[in-house]
């Protein structure tokens, strides 16, 4: 086996752990596969961590929270927190090529997701010292403060399709804050995150105030929401694994913070900038080939408008073409078999109850055989009670069906177990603020979809999408707790 092909790895981040600013292997000494999705090879391995090496990671890190890290002043934490930010900038194009190889997305939008991760640490490490309490009005006779402090140690569970982007607004706000961390990364995408960790012990962090232990998430992420010594634990992935994980973290009282999925609607009125919102429309579902829970991927149009919008759809559909990330395709490969099987089971069902394809994209001649790569695809008339429509596919599909009246696009949008995100296309004003009201999501976008990203903007959903929120300053708040002290004057 090609132990890490031409990636230019730390060598000692194969097969191991990140622990006390040290590499350390699984202590029964079990590894993990790592396996390219443009061609389904092995070329890498990990480390397949279990309670053992998730105990000795939380004991790093409250020792780290109760030691050096945590007697830092806060403007010294920011400092620290700039260090790594800047490290990561300068090795960004290395970061970038390890996470498009082990995720498969193409080399740019990589690019994108670790210059993301960079500007998380700048923002937090800005905001430090600037997590302020409050002085309360109660009696002359007592000075009463609500101050806000650190949980302790936070466990941070990442999933595999943005690791690094979810490591930064995850890990970055919590460090902040003053808590030391445990990262259970995605067995599917752990190297970047494993570098990034090795980059904050050169930044200067602490030993145990940032701890890497990989494996699968049925072991280690299992033991992680389990550990009594967790105080508080931030989960972005599935609806049933945040489920297993809030009952597991209840066992020991700890909060939970979700991010559990979406079946986001795009709804396109007809006094829209039509040609403004088709390129936003297709990139919000092809991104990541579909693999986002942000995704766009449920198109609500205005029914005198439905055709032209499709029309203008089913054009850019076909031209896009799929292939290996480091060629920087405009779409790359789903991320391991599992995923391309469940997608492909999906897309054939609409075949089966005769949906209307409107158009898919091509797959490369020139793309691997074995790689996991699914065409995106544009799928018309889909009923809005049909498990397409209302269960999320994690592939580059997007499913379409006309609304009549405002009051219908506002029970269309609604009408999932997911409040995420939404997009609302109308020059209407008046409509603008009606639609965002009533529509159940987190985020919701006019006149585009996703903003850029927005490090400083909140992100977090409703309903099934989970609770809580991360990004911006609130997401930096949901790290800390409130402690009230009352003084009692003699």
């Amino acid at each position: 086996m090609n132990q890490a092909g031409d990636l230019p790895l730390t060598a000692q981040t194969l097969a191991c752990h990140f622990i006390g600013n040290e590499w350390v292997r699984s202590a029964d000494g079990r590894t993990l596969p790592v396996i390219d999705p443009a061609t389904g090879e092995i070329f890498a391995e990990i480390a397949r961590g279990g309670p053992q090496d998730l105990d000795a990671a939380v004991q790093a890190a409250r020792a780290a929270f109760e030691g050096e890290w945590g007697a830092l002043a806060p403007a010294d934490r920011g400092r620290l927190l700039m260090r790594l930010s800047q490290l990561i900038t300068v090795e960004a194009e290395r970061l970038a090529r390890i996470e498009s190889r082990d995720v498969g997305k193409p080399l740019a939008q990589s690019r994108r997701d670790i210059a993301a991760t960079a500007r998380y640490f700048e923002f937090y490490a800005g905001a430090c010292d600037k997590i302020v309490g409050e002085v309360l009005p109660y009696s002359s006779n007592y000075t009463v403060m609500a101050m806000r402090v650190p949980f302790g140690v936070t466990g941070h569970i990442v999933p595999w399709n943005y690791p690094s982007q979810i490591f930064g607004r995850s890990v970055g706000a919590a460090l902040a804050a003053g808590n030391a961390c445990v990262l259970k990364p995605p067995e599917d995408a752990s190297l970047a995150l494993l570098e990034i960790a090795h980059l904050a012990a050169e930044a200067g962090l602490p030993k145990g105030a940032l701890n890497v232990v990989t494996g699968l998430g049925s072991e280690a992420g299992a033991a992680l929401s389990a550990h009594p010594g967790i105080d508080h634990i931030s989960f972005t992935g599935s609806p049933v694994t945040g489920t297993a994980v809030t009952q597991s973290a209840a066992e020991h009282h700890c909060p939970v913070t979700l991010e559990l999925g979406g079946k986001s609607p795009q709804i396109v009125f007809a006094d829209a900038d039509i040609d403004a919102a088709v390129p936003v429309i297709v990139n919000a579902i092809v991104q990541n080939a579909g693999q986002t829970c942000s995704a766009g991927s449920r198109l609500l149009v205005e029914r005198v408008a439905y055709e032209i919008v499709l029309a203008k759809l089913a054009e850019k559909f076909k031209a896009l073409e799929c292939g290996p990330g480091d060629k920087d395709f405009p779409v790359g490969p789903l991320v391991n078999a599992r995923q391309h099987a469940r997608v492909s089971a999906m897309v054939g069902r609409a075949e089966t109850d005769g949906l209307r394809c409107v158009a898919r994209g091509t797959v490369s001649p020139n793309a691997p055989k074995g790689g996991y790569y699914f065409p995106p695809t544009l799928l018309a008339d889909v009923p809005p009670l049909h498990p397409l429509a209302q269960d999320e596919i994690f592939g580059p599909v997007l499913v379409a069906m006309p609304f009549d009246s405002e009051a219908e696009a506002i029970a269309l949008a609604n009408a999932t177990a997911y409040g995420l995100v939404a997009g609302v296309w109308t020059r209407d004003g008046g409509r603008q603020l009606r639609m965002a009201r009533a529509i159940r999501a987190g985020q919701v976008f006019v006149n585009d979809y996703g903003a850029g990203g927005g490090v400083e903007l909140p992100f977090g959903g409703m309903k099934k999408s989970g609770h809580g929120r991360e990004k911006g300053i609130a997401g930096l708040l949901s790290f800390t707790t409130i402690k009230t002290v009352a003084i009692k004057h003699n």
